[in-house]
């Protein structure tokens, strides 16, 4: 799924970095928190810019939805996907409209602001 790089034939300058340890950068980048300019070179392979590069890369290829869509089949082949226990939130379904608002929101002040008028 991942897209593949073209080197060019002439001066085709560094071997490009491995796109499995790539990926094991962009993971502990995103599990531990740190900056892309604090990951640990020796420890992953590569430096946190190439693994940021990467990353970007395969957001604008769509590797992400596209290998969300093969998990999701794949758990659904083997019958291990419960649809019962989920959660939806605005990252994947955007409200339509803004979604319905009941009643006006109250403050939560403990004196009104002045008016600015």
């Amino acid at each position: 799924m991942l897209p593949v790089r073209a080197r060019r034939r002439r001066f085709p300058g560094r071997k490009p970095v491995d796109d499995r340890v790539a990926l094991a950068g962009v993971v502990f980048v995103l599990k531990t928190g740190i900056s892309w300019n604090e990951l640990p070179g020796d420890l992953v392979g590569c430096s946190g810019v190439t693994c940021w590069r990467r990353l970007r890369d395969w957001t604008e290829a769509g590797v992400w939805p596209a290998l969300h869509q093969v998990l999701l089949a794949e758990l659904r082949a083997a019958g291990v996907l419960d649809l019962d226990r989920c959660s939806v939130d605005a990252s994947h379904v955007h409200a339509l409209k803004g979604g319905t608002r009941s009643a006006r929101r109250r403050s939560t002040a403990l004196t009104p602001a002045p008016s600015t008028t």
